[in-house]
């Protein structure tokens, strides 16, 4: 991860730098060099996603002044990140803590995630509240992703259910993910309990540019009410294609997506026609 931008800038070197003496772990060699087991840790896996693209950002030498900004789940903090609501160690640090601690999560609170493909959200949704009602498992949508594709979270007994059910009812894909936990469901509340408690004492401004909320899929500003919907994220779904859909309706014809993989782009491609996708996430 961000090779290219290493070998190419001293200035993206220097990030890596800083990433490494702030956390006081090896970020920048696990990132270039691996090991992959390690990588996958989310302690790991989180901050640097969020470096790579922080240093996408910074040496984007084509881009425009932003509009708006979005981003799903972790990229949340690069959203922020960008337009000023975060600086830059604040956002590294929390992020962090955020892998850590929904890693914690994971281990104290086991359980899975499955990506749901070719059933409608209400459908979906009422399908998990009845597996909840009558096993007593937890098990909810966490990512709303595009039409027809959304991933559920919860128990391994509540999710296998779900999935067994939505494949009677002829989905075309229930598969379960290779996760370490069921994030963006109530599973997750040590880690949010965790993350509330370092969001207090975190310095953060009113966007310069608004950044639709991965909670509530509207724009915010106020940072007391960020501080909030970042704690919550946690524990609720992300609402991304409600978000790209209202961010069109604001006005956005171009989604450029920063970072070291292609997964938005394809997903607001499937949400928007007449739209303008573009990745910048490598040199």
């Amino acid at each position: 991860m961000a090779r290219e931008f290493a070998e190419a800038y001293p200035s993206a070197k220097a990030m890596m730098q800083e990433a490494d003496d702030l956390l006081h772990i090896h970020l920048s060699k696990t990132m270039l060099d691996g090991p992959q087991n390690v990588l996958r840790q989310t302690e790991f896996t989180q901050p640097a996603i969020f470096l790579h693209s922080m240093i996408a950002l910074k040496h984007d030498e084509d881009s425009a002044p932003a509009q708006a900004a979005a981003g799903h789940s972790l990229g949340e903090y690069t959203a922020l990140t960008s337009a000023g609501a975060l600086n830059f160690n604040d956002a590294l640090s929390l992020v962090h803590l955020r892998g850590t601690l929904m890693g914690e999560a994971g281990r104290r609170s086991s359980g899975t995630m499955a990506a749901i493909i070719g059933m409608e959200a209400p459908v979906l949704t009422s399908l998990c509240e009845e597996v909840e009602k009558e096993t007593g498992s937890i098990v909810r949508p966490a990512n709303f992703n595009s039409p027809g594709q959304i991933v559920i979270s919860g128990s391994s007994n509540g999710v296998q259910e779900v999935m067994r059910r939505a494949k009677e009812a002829g989905v075309r894909i229930a598969k379960e993910l290779p996760v370490s936990g069921a994030f963006h469901s109530p599973l997750m509340q040590y880690a949010a309990d965790g993350l509330r408690e370092a969001l207090q004492s975190t310095k953060i401004l009113k966007p310069t540019i608004p950044v639709f909320s991965n909670v509530t899929s509207e724009p915010v500003e106020d940072p007391e009410e960020i501080r909030s919907l970042l704690v919550q994220q946690l524990t609720s779904p992300v609402r991304w294609e409600e978000s790209v859909k209202n961010m069109y309706d604001f006005g956005v014809r171009e989604f450029v997506e920063y970072g070291p993989g292609k997964v938005l782009q394809g997903l607001i491609g499937r949400t928007l026609q007449n739209v303008k996708t573009s990745k910048r996430g490598s040199a």
